[in-house]
């Protein structure tokens, strides 16, 4: 399977000192990229969908539900697939200090 990057676009309706929110859309088989979560963040399913998880854990999944958001403290390392075969989309809301 090929990799494709992730279109990400930053929802300019609020970027602040406070809290960033970025809207990520992934193509079936698109990936975010290795990364690490500098700060505590909430992820809010726009659809549902099947996410593919590469951490040093090793790999697992996880499904979307839309509007069923969950929270995640900062740390996090991963790497997130788009495991499904249509579109997901989902926004990530970023708790600055």
């Amino acid at each position: 399977m090929t990799t494709k990057s992730a279109a990400a676009t930053v929802d300019q309706q609020v970027a602040n000192a406070r809290t960033r929110v970025t809207r990520y859309r992934l193509a079936p088989g698109a990936t975010t990229g290795p990364h690490r979560h500098g700060y505590d963040y909430v992820i809010v399913p726009v659809t549902s969908g099947r996410l593919r998880i590469r951490s040093a854990a090793g790999e697992s999944f996880a499904e979307l539900e839309s509007g069923k958001s969950y929270f995640r403290a900062a740390g996090v390392e991963h790497e997130v697939f788009n495991g499904d075969s249509h579109e997901i989309v989902f926004v990530e809301v970023e708790l600055l200090p």
